[in-house]
């Protein structure tokens, strides 16, 4: 009988201790910690309001404020790069726009131009695919002058800017089927792409002297149909431009750093693609596909992603606000 205790006893130890290291596994923190860069505000009362016109390329950075890292349950490296992605300029659309739901074709046929043989699949599996349509508040910057990109490893190099306000609207499936893909933000570039998913200002705001680290450090925040769902200072972010610009040219570095360019720099917490950190490293260890994670998105609740009838309002403060409508 003793033998027979201390054999209990000791299997009891071992459940024990490897129930506490898998749910440590699930629930441990990220190993570095994601903090906001060494900001120089600018004043408002210095500087003026420019047109912003139709840019020759357009790039998103993604997971650059610490909440929306957290929410997407992403991982975190300090010497790794961001997501980085470009955009299609049929994307743009302007305050006011009535912007097209997708449906399920054109969701399909987007798939199948990145991947090709990926339509076929998703209109066997999900004939009436939903796009899960998110909302991102962004402040976006545009170069008022082309950068050689020697200049961007100079600690004192000030581009000249100017910061407006954008939506980076989202369809949500298309990012997930990128999941385990080499070219995973290419998917998220191709989310981000549908026409009018990129409203932006009429104007930017420039200030009058350019500073190496400078921005508008200002609260901006995202409203559905009245209600408020995103509102972070711009401070939060975690690189500053000349940074996002290294990272846009070490990931595409044919696209010349041209006067006109905009980036949109990224979105804080708030967006209605929230998952748990423990759900998604449960779902890596257990190796579940791209298809399996989005049709487990597509069953769940979808009631904060946008629906038809939508009114999105996007603000910044000085730099104005941009309003859209989604559509069938």
């Amino acid at each position: 009988m003793a033998r027979i205790a201390s054999i209990l006893f000791i299997g009891g130890v071992v459940l024990v201790v490897g129930v506490g290291a898998f749910a440590y596994y699930l629930f441990r923190p990220l190993s570095a910690e994601p903090t906001p860069a060494d900001f120089q505000c600018y004043d408002f009362g210095q500087g003026a309001h420019v047109p912003l016109d139709r840019p020759p390329h357009a790039f998103g950075i993604g997971l650059s404020y610490a909440a929306h890292i957290q929410e997407t349950a992403s991982e975190f490296d300090a010497e790794a790069r961001p997501p980085v992605f470009e955009k299609h300029l049929r994307a743009l659309s302007r305050t006011g726009a009535n912007i097209r739901m997708p449906n399920a074709n054109d969701l399909i046929r987007a798939a199948d131009e990145i991947e090709p043989g990926l339509g076929a699949t998703l209109r066997a599996d999900y004939p009436e695919l939903s796009p899960l349509l998110d909302y991102e508040v962004e402040m976006g910057f545009v170069l008022l002058e082309d950068v050689d990109p020697s200049q961007l490893d100079q600690p004192s190099f000030a581009p000249r800017l100017g910061f407006f306000i954008a939506n980076d609207l989202s369809a949500r499936s298309v990012g997930i089927l990128g999941e385990g893909q080499p070219n995973r933000y290419a998917y998220w570039g191709l989310s981000k792409s549908f026409p009018g998913f990129m409203p932006i200002a009429d104007q930017a705001w420039v200030p009058a002297e350019a500073k190496a680290t400078g921005i508008p450090c200002i609260e901006i925040e995202s409203i559905v149909n009245g209600e408020v769902r995103q509102r972070q200072s711009t401070a939060n972010l975690i690189y500053t431009p000349v940074q996002m610009l290294r990272f846009i040219h070490a990931e595409f570095p044919d696209v010349p750093l041209q006067k006109g360019l905009i980036v949109l720099t990224g979105t804080p917490g708030g967006v209605a693609m929230a998952t748990p950190r423990w759900l998604v490293r449960l779902s890596n260890l257990l190796g579940l596909s791209r298809f399996r994670k989005l049709s487990t998105k597509l069953n769940g609740d979808t009631s904060r992603f946008l629906h038809i009838h939508d009114r999105v309002d996007v603000r910044g403060q000085e730099l104005g606000e941009v309003s859209i409508t989604i559509v069938r």
